[in-house]
C-alpha cells in the first residue's frame, strides 16, 4: 500500500473522497530539517505535523483522525482546522450590522461557535501545494452561507520553513460587509499525540489582561489584570498546576477556555507564548498579529473514540492557542473590529515555532 508519510504512516488513500461533490486529499509538506506536516483540504485540517525532540527523535505534536471518514464522524470536529467566519463565539447567534440583523445557527448552548454548523471546518477547501513547503487553500464562502451576508473569499497558506516554524497566512475579501474573525484549531500536545495530560507543560502568555466570561463562554466585556489570578501566564506555570483551582473562571470553563489580550501594538507580528513539554523538551513559540489568543485545554475530550496510531486522546490531553480577534466581538464595540467591507483586504499571521530546550 502506498504511504502517504514515513514518519505518520498514513495512507494517502484514506484520504481522498468526495466529499460534497468536491475530491479531498492529504497534503505533505517537508522542510530540509526533517519537519513534516500533513493536511487534508477537508477543513484545512493540520493532521499530523512532526518536529524533533531533544534525542533528535520525530515526534508527531497535533492530534488528528486517520482517515476522511473519521473526520466526517461527531468526534472533535475542530481537530486542526480553519474555523469561520467566526472563530470562536457570537452571543445568542446573532449580530447587527449597517443596521440589518444577521441570524446564525446556535450551535453551542445559546450562542454561534466556530462559524455554524457548516463553518469552514466542514467545507472542502481547493487546495494548491506550491512546492514542498507550501500549501494554498481557497475557499469561496457565499453570500447567505451560515447566516453570514457577502461572498467572501479565503486563503489560506501554510508554510513551513527549515528554522522549523509553521507559518500560517490569511487572506480575505468581500462583496459585501460582513464579519471575519478565522482561526486555526489544531490541538497540541508537545510530548506527542496521544500522550494523556498536558499539565505539565510549561506555558507562558504574554498577557496582563484576559476577557472573563459567563457561564455559556461569553465575555462580561472589559478585560481584567491576570495578575494574583489562577489566569496569570506572564512568567512560566504549569498548565495543570492551578487549572482545578476553585476560580469562577475555571469553574465555567471546566478548565482555561479564555481569550488573553496580547500586550501589544497594532497588528504587529510580536511574541504570542510559548509551551514546553518537560518530557520531549520540545518547545512551541507563538507569534502573530492577531490582538488575542484563546487558551483551550482539552476539557471536554474524553477518550471516547480511537484516533491516529490507535491512540486515544483524553481529557487535558492537548491544548489549543487560537489566535483570533476576541469572541463577540461584533456585538462589543470595544473591541478591534471584525468587520470586513469591499474595497478591503484582510490578511493575518501566525507563526509557531519549534525548537527544543
Amino acid at each position: 500500500m502506498e504511504k502517504t508519510s514515513d514518519l505518520g504512516g498514513l495512507l494517502k488513500k484514506d484520504f481522498q473522497k468526495v466529499v460534497d461533490g468536491k475530491n479531498v486529499d492529504l497534503f505533505i509538506l517537508s522542510n530540509n530539517s526533517g519537519m513534516e506536516m500533513s493536511v487534508t483540504n477537508y477543513g484545512a485540517k493540520i493532521v499530523a505535523l512532526y518536529v524533533p525532540d531533544k534525542a533528535g527523535k520525530m515526534i508527531d505534536v497535533v492530534m488528528g483522525h486517520p482517515s476522511i471518514d473519521a473526520y466526517l464522524t461527531p468526534y472533535e470536529i475542530y481537530f486542526g482546522a480553519i474555523c469561520g467566519r467566526t472563530g470562536n463565539r457570537v452571543a445568542k447567534g446573532k449580530f447587527t450590522l449597517d443596521g440589518v440583523t444577521y441570524h446564525l445557527a446556535t450551535n453551542n448552548g445559546p450562542n454561534n461557535l466556530h462559524g455554524g454548523i457548516k463553518g469552514f471546518h466542514a467545507v472542502v477547501w481547493d487546495a494548491k501545494q506550491i512546492d514542498a513547503q507550501t500549501l494554498e487553500l481557497t475557499y469561496l464562502s457565499k453570500d447567505g452561507e451560515e447566516g453570514f451576508p457577502g461572498n467572501l473569499t479565503l486563503t489560506v497558506i501554510y508554510r513551513i520553513i527549515d528554522d522549523n516554524s509553521l507559518l500560517i497566512d490569511y487572506k480575505a475579501t468581500t462583496d459585501k460587509a460582513t464579519i471575519l474573525n478565522p482561526t486555526n484549531h489544531s490541538y497540541f500536545n508537545l510530548s506527542g499525540a496521544g500522550d494523556e495530560y498536558i499539565g505539565d507543560h510549561l506555558l507562558t502568555i504574554n498577557a496582563d489582561t484576559y476577557l472573563p466570561t459567563d457561564e455559556t463562554a461569553i465575555p462580561y466585556g472589559k478585560p481584567e489584570k491576570v495578575e494574583g489570578t489562577p489566569m496569570d501566564f506572564r512568567t512560566p506555570h504549569e498548565i495543570g498546576a492551578r487549572v482545578n483551582d476553585d476560580f469562577q473562571q475555571l469553574i465555567f470553563g471546566n478548565g482555561y477556555d479564555h481569550n488573553y489580550v496580547l500586550n501589544k501594538v497594532g497588528e504587529e507580528l510580536s511574541f504570542c507564548a510559548k509551551a514546553v513539554s518537560p518530557k520531549t523538551g520540545i518547545v512551541m513559540e507563538t507569534y502573530t498579529t492577531e490582538p488575542g489568543v484563546q487558551l483551550y485545554t482539552g476539557n471536554w475530550m474524553a477518550g471516547d473514540f480511537v484516533a491516529k496510531q490507535g491512540k486515544r486522546y483524553p481529557k487535558r490531553s492537548a491544548f489549543c492557542l487560537e489566535t483570533q480577534h476576541y469572541p463577540d466581538s461584533i456585538n462589543q464595540p470595544e473591541y478591534p473590529s471584525v468587520v470586513l467591507r469591499p474595497g478591503e483586504v484582510f490578511e493575518s499571521q501566525t507563526i509557531y515555532k519549534f525548537s527544543v530546550e
